[in-house]
């Protein structure tokens, strides 16, 4: 029986981040949701509204034996631009936000080196301005969220921006 672990990350719209995670080897599920706000049931139109202070995140569960924490800490990096407060490309806000939320000691100390190795990498012209903060909690997105980019592939939003970040990753 393999023992799952989970990592909760945001980088701009979680549809984006759940089209680039379904295709890592070792990732088992995907949860696209909210967290590090303030309100106790956000919905996806209260997180939009900017008001709540979450996140659009995806919880990753996964099997450390085939991938680890790592590993996906390197995706993110490469995934979406850290450099940019609140906002990824056309989507502006705190909701878009960089961020690792960490559940373990053994976590947030990943996420502070692998934080520290891409700032030192000249990757990025600009300084990483990615949050890494404790997971308070984490609430799942509306079904229709799940899953979007592989039930949406021909949406304006799936052809225009997800489409085009997974061949530039290499992941389609």
């Amino acid at each position: 029986m393999e023992k799952l672990a989970n990592a909760t990350l945001g980088g701009g719209c979680f549809w984006c981040l759940e089209a680039v995670y379904s295709r890592i080897d070792g990732v088992k599920a995907i949860a696209p949701g909210f967290a590090g706000g303030s309100n106790p049931a956000p919905t996806y139109e209260q997180v939009c509204s900017g008001e709540t202070g979450h996140a659009e995140v995806i919880q990753i569960s996964f099997d450390p034996e085939k991938t680890s924490y790592e590993t996906l800490l390197d995706w993110f990096w490469r995934c979406h631009d850290p450099t940019t407060l609140n906002r990824q490309g056309g989507d502006v806000g705190t909701q878009y936000r960089s961020v690792i939320f960490y559940e373990n000691e053994m976590q947030k100390t990943a996420a502070y080196e692998s934080k520290k190795a891409a700032g030192r990498s000249a990757i990025f012209e600009n300084p990483i301005v990615t949050e890494i903060s404790e997971l308070p909690e984490f609430f799942p997105a509306e079904d229709y969220h799940h899953d979007y980019y592989s039930n949406n592939s021909n949406a304006g939003y799936c052809t225009y921006v997800i489409q085009p970040k997974l061949e530039k990753l290499k992941l389609e």
